[in-house]
């Protein structure tokens, strides 16, 4: 039988990474600003969505997980920096900071909250594109795997879907969003608090409900759920995922929740909608 090193990740469907668009979620409470930017950003080819508050933010931020946050200062219902610290927290995406606020200042603490660029407003939309670009950049040279593959557990990040032994496994998105965390720890433990924090920022406020979720894991992976080999209890500290069990253990998967997968995963079918309305005029400064 041959054997998986728990830290190799493979990437998988090599050519279908450069074809996925990066996906922009841009925070901003001026609708015609957010609209202008919005398609700009589309007909360069960026897959965009639009929030204009702060709670709206983390909504689209945790169901769409875009690539790079298109930040404003300025939001109706709470301090676009506090925010910044927020997604910085998340650790997965990339993030833009546009504000009135001009002072250097405002400027560094922007930056010290976690944005990766910031540019005061006004500004030209070439400059902004530009910058935009170039933080893309870092992407594209270090774009993330379009699946983890475990051998017989794949786990594919695009359609959001578990395979185990060839075998389709329904998952919930909780569930999902659960074993994504675990698995791409490499084989860290991880405490109730920070999966929770991970998988389901600001959705679910009870730290044990990651018990009730790791419990639905082990009844879908693992052969016996009573002696876990996969997802391990860490005592004291929380739970760990052991990719070795892969290659030494029986694993299967339960086909009574085999899904059809043409229509898995349905509730995360709902998308958030995009731009598609062009300016009816340009300007030189934004």
């Amino acid at each position: 039988m041959p054997t998986y090193n728990p830290r190799a990740i493979s990437i998988t469907r090599q050519e279908s990474i450069s074809l996925i668009p990066i996906s922009i979620e841009i925070v901003e409470g001026n609708p015609n600003l957010a609209s202008l930017l919005g398609w700009h950003l589309q007909q360069i080819g960026y897959s965009v969505f639009q929030a204009m508050s702060c709670q709206q933010a983390k909504l689209v931020f945790q169901k769409q997980q875009p690539s790079l946050v298109i930040l404003s200062t300025d939001l109706p219902d709470g301090d676009g920096v506090e925010l910044c610290r927020w997604l910085y927290k998340q650790r997965s995406s990339l993030i833009f900071v546009i504000s009135s606020r001009t002072n250097e200042s405002d400027i560094v603490d922007g930056l010290k909250a976690g944005a990766d660029d910031y540019l005061s407003k006004p500004f030209g939309m070439q400059e902004f594109l530009a910058r935009v670009e170039a933080l893309t950049r870092r992407l594209r040279t270090s774009a993330p795997p379009a699946c983890l593959d475990y051998g017989m557990l794949k786990i594919d990040l695009v359609q959001r879907q578990v395979r185990l032994k060839g075998s389709a496994i329904d998952l919930t998105p909780q569930e999902f969003s659960l074993l994504y965390v675990l698995a791409q720890s490499e084989g860290m433990a991880l405490s109730r608090a920070e999966l929770l924090q991970r998988a389901w920022p600001d959705e679910i406020n009870n730290p044990r409900t990651v018990d009730t979720h790791v419990l639905s894991l082990r009844k879908k992976l693992e052969v016996d759920p009573q002696q876990p080999n996969l997802i391990q209890t860490v005592r004291n500290i929380g739970y760990r995922f052991n990719p070795e069990a892969l290659a030494r253990s029986p694993l299967r998967p339960n086909t009574q929740n085999t899904p059809n997968l043409n229509n898995s995963n349905s509730s995360n079918s709902d998308r958030t909608p995009q731009f598609t309305a062009p300016p009816s005029r340009s300007f030189a400064k934004y």
